[in-house]
């Protein structure tokens, strides 16, 4: 690793938490929570996560229909668009999102992006993952704003378990202003030579965009899914067989994204059960052919996805990525 380039959001992929490196004082932030897209079923996982963001110091504001709900979604259409843009003009320091689940992708073309980028360039951070990507991608195609894949209200600051030191810690540093980069150790990998990780990788500059990989399937051909090129992608998803997450990965390469990248950063694929009739088929097969598509490093390992451990990163930003051996970042500070 570049030692001019100390990350101070550090977590190792085996959760090691003694190697977590967020985490610094500030004051007490604004949190906007909202909820674009699923319904909040779960309420007790709702106050439990206010009330830990209030026990941090912060000052959170609840979104009037946060807890609204319209069949499998957080209020119909038209009320999450409004909830998206009340939260914009909230003025808050950070938009939150409730939970995610899906809604957003049908909503995209009643956004007024404008508005968000306005709010954004005034220094609001709106963070999520899952269906959350469907936003982040909308807002880089339509005018390049920078947002950050992160954590939920519900699944992560609500978990009835305690809460993940290197997320949260992570979380401080975003709204602190002190994060720079995610380091990480990929994942050993088996001796033959389709399995093999590339052993150096030094990309600068590049930006770095993506999240969950069926919502990102699901924008190709649309106006949503920006057009980027030499980028860093990284990719997740959750209760996805391999052989689903292979065909979505193989939309994105017959539509010609992913050899347009300088480097392919896979984060976690969780919660999918094999069958006898895999008979070996795995997520390291799904690698492993992804390798030997595409002339483009393939990484694995980040700790983001559907999991308790998740490191903040800053979709749209330009970041720089080096890898050496199993040892990886992906860095940021010199943007700021």
């Amino acid at each position: 690793m570049p030692s001019s380039q100390p990350p101070h959001d550090h977590a190792e992929h085996d959760h090691d938490h003694d190697h977590a490196a967020c985490g610094h004082d500030h004051g007490p932030k604004h949190i906007y929570i909202y909820s674009p897209a699923g319904a909040v079923r779960d309420k007790a996982a709702f106050r439990r996560g206010v009330k830990r963001l209030q026990a941090l110091g912060h000052e959170v504001e609840v979104d009037a229909d946060a807890l609204s709900s319209h069949q499998r979604f957080a209020g119909d259409d038209a009320a999450r668009v409004a909830a998206i843009h009340r939260a914009a003009a909230s003025g808050a320091d950070l938009a939150l999102i409730s939970r995610g689940g899906y809604g957003l992708t049908r909503i995209l073309p009643a956004i007024d992006y404008a508005r968000l980028g306005k709010a954004i360039a005034d220094g609001m951070k709106f963070v999520g993952f899952s269906d959350f990507t469907a936003l982040q991608m909308a807002l880089l195609a339509k005018n390049g704003a920078t947002t950050w894949a992160g954590p939920g209200l519900l699944g992560d600051f609500g978990s009835p378990e305690v809460v993940d030191d290197i997320m949260e810690a992570c979380f401080d540093d975003l709204l602190s202003g002190h994060g720079e980069g995610s380091g990480w150790r990929m994942p050993a990998t088996p001796r033959s030579a389709a399995s093999q990780a590339p052993d150096d990788v030094y990309v600068q500059k590049a930006t770095l965009w993506g999240g969950n990989l069926a919502v990102m399937a699901g924008l190709v051909g649309t106006p949503w899914l920006p057009a980027v090129k030499g980028g860093v992608l990284f990719l997740e998803d959750v209760n996805e067989h391999p052989y689903r997450v292979e065909r979505m990965l193989t939309q994105l390469l017959m539509a010609g994204i992913l050899g347009r990248q300088k480097a392919i950063v896979l984060g976690q694929f969780t919660d999918f059960r094999l069958t006898p009739h895999d008979k070996g088929f795995k997520l390291q097969s799904v690698v492993d052919w992804l390798r030997s598509q595409i002339d483009v490093p393939v990484l694995t390992g980040l700790p983001f996805g559907h999991v308790p451990t998740k490191v903040l990163l800053p979709v749209g930003a330009k970041v720089s990525l080096s890898v050496e051996g199993r040892d990886a970042l992906i860095y940021w500070g010199h943007v700021h």
